[in-house]
Formats: structure tokens, sequence, C-alpha cells
């Protein structure tokens, strides 16, 4: 029987059309700095993706900069600032960032002086969305953008992190979006490409297919495709609820990313339930899949209060375009047999 992929918040399957943008860009010559005819046709290219991702995100009137991928958005955006944040954010944002903001059992972040701060719009473990205050400092957007009508002219702030993999993009290329006039200096000194924030020369091939997976999710979202999948997730959690009545569904009764799902049954380690399920044939996480392999107590889970045996415990399933109710179906009936597995040796 197939393999189903329900890990889709730790990085999407390709879409189509990033694939024939990206095998279009293979054929170009030139770089993108150079002023003759192939170089003028690879700087096309990323001019083209640029006003995609910028469409995308609803980021007229700002600065599109590629870079490597969110991790390295973050750091440009968030190092020496003395910026503020809570111990919920990604490690690539908690890196740069004082964990001081207090965060709530529902997840909500409380934010003080949104100039001096980071927020992320959505959490990749619980699906949990912010309100986000006008003028945030940085607005890790990496997990809203594709899944919900997100626009950074919406946000007013200054900065903000979106990453081509977790839409359908190609891994290892992402974008700092920054309001345009906001002074920010490079990291990476050279050359002085993407407008001197970032020099380097520019990933042409991924970043192509960033502006396509960007065009192609936004069609996802106007026709409705995450509604149809958040009744998925609705069912598969309402059948496990059933059979399994001592779950902790996290943050569902919040505002949460259409497709995630975070549950834990305490004592049942979540590392031992993504190997078990991995070996059923289905691919799951449990938290965040940006360390190294590493399975650990959820920092973001402890930070909202749950207990350590809770956060332990949690696992995320996170559906995407390509899952289909008899995915659905089947991943809660191979669940539920190794639960009552679980329920028996507990006994």
């Amino acid at each position: 029987m197939s393999r189903v992929y329900l890990d889709h918040n730790a990085t999407a399957p390709l879409r189509a059309e990033a694939r024939a943008a990206m095998i279009a860009a293979m054929d170009l010559v030139g770089n993108p700095s150079s002023v003759h005819a192939e170089g003028r046709a690879a700087k096309s290219v990323v001019e083209k993706a640029r006003g995609q991702v910028a469409q995308a995100f609803g980021a007229d009137g700002a600065d599109v900069v590629f870079v490597s991928g969110a991790t390295e958005a973050a750091a440009l955006a968030c190092a020496g600032r003395g910026l503020q944040a809570a111990d919920i954010e990604h490690d690539a944002v908690a890196a740069w960032v004082e964990t001081t903001l207090r965060v709530g059992q529902d997840g909500q972040v409380r934010v003080e002086d949104p100039a001096r701060s980071a927020l992320q719009a959505a959490n990749s473990e619980t699906g949990i969305v912010q309100d986000l205050p006008q003028g945030l400092a940085v607005v890790d957007a990496t997990q809203a953008f594709g899944k919900l009508p997100v626009a950074f002219n919406w946000m007013g702030a200054e900065m903000a992190l979106v990453s081509a993999h977790k839409l359908g993009g190609p891994k290892g290329v992402g974008a700092l979006v920054i309001r345009r006039g906001t002074d920010l200096a490079a990291q990476i000194k050279g050359g002085g490409q993407e407008m001197g924030r970032r020099s380097g020369t520019e990933n042409v091939v991924g970043i192509a297919g960033f502006g396509a997976a960007a065009a192609a999710a936004t069609r996802d979202l106007a026709s409705g495709v995450w509604d149809e999948i958040a009744k998925l997730r609705n069912i598969l959690e309402k059948t496990i609820e059933a059979s399994a009545k001592e779950t902790i569904f996290v943050g569902n009764s919040v505002a949460r990313l259409p497709n995630t799902s975070c549950f834990a049954v305490p004592g049942w380690k979540g590392e031992t339930q993504v190997m078990q399920m991995d070996l059923a044939g289905f691919a799951i996480s449990a938290g965040s899949a940006c360390s190294s392999g590493k399975v650990r107590a959820s920092r973001v889970l402890r930070a909202m209060g749950y207990d350590a045996a809770t956060a332990s415990s949690a696992i995320r399933v996170s559906l995407g375009p390509e899952t289909g109710e008899t995915d659905v179906a089947r991943f809660c009936e191979t669940w539920l047999t190794r639960y009552e597995r679980h329920r028996a040796r507990a006994a």
C-alpha cells in the first residue's frame, strides 16, 4: 500500500508549476548581474518571480529580497536589533531575540511594544494563528503564506519572512519582504545583489520555482482548496476524539491553519508514535522538523503551559492539497489501532 504524506508543515511536495519553471530556468546560461542578452534573460526570470511572490503576498510597494530560506531571512531581519518575542517562535527567530513575551494557554502572544517585537503569523507545530498587531518589527509568515489570505500590506510590519518549500516550491530559497524605505544593513557583503541587502549570485533556478509556486498557491487559496482541507482535518479530529477520549487537541478552540492538527495522549511518547506510524506508511512529525532530526518535549507546548508529559507526547499531522478522505480514514484507523495497543500495555 502506498505511503501517505501528512507532514506538509515540514515541507510541501514540489508543485508541477514550480518543477516546470525550474526546468526552464536550468537552460539559462547567463548570470543575472551580467548586462548582455544572456544575463538579461536570467535577470528577467528573477524579476518575474519577484513580482509573483510580491503579488501573492500582497506586498506591493515593498522590497522582496531573495535569500536561501526563512532561516537566513530571520537572521537578516533580527540580528543585532534587540527584539523580543515569545518562546513559541521557530528556532530560526528565537536564536536572535529575547524570548520575554508572555503566551497564554490559547497560544496567543501578548505584545506590548510591536516596534520592538517579532511574532509569527501561525505556529508550525500547533497551527495556532496570531492576531497580529500593527507595527511589528518582524512577522514570520512562513507557515501562513499560501494557506491563509494574508497580505504584507495589511500587516503593517517592517519585515516578513517567507519560504518557498512550505507552499510547494523548492527547498533552499526564501525571501525577506521589507517595507520600502526601511533601513537594513546587509549581512552578506560582496557584489551588492538583491538591492544591496544580500550579495551573491541569485539562485535563478530556485527563485523561478518559488515564483511559480507562489502563483499556484494563490490560485489554490482563491478556489477554496484550503477550506476543503480544513474539513478533512476536522473529520480526522472528530474520528480520533470519538474513540480516544483522553486525547488533548491543542488550539482547537482558536483560529488555526486549516491543515494542522496537534494532539497528545499523555504518556505515549510523540517520538514513539512518529516511528510507529512511519513503519505503517504515514509521514507525520513531533514538533518542528528543523532540529536535525531531534525529537524532544515541545518547547512551544511548554511555553503554553502544558506539562512535560503532554509536551513529550504531542504529534503534528499536517495535510495538503493532495490529501484525500481515504488518506484521513486510513490514518485514523491505523493510529487508533496503535492507540489501543498503547492502552493495553499501559494497563
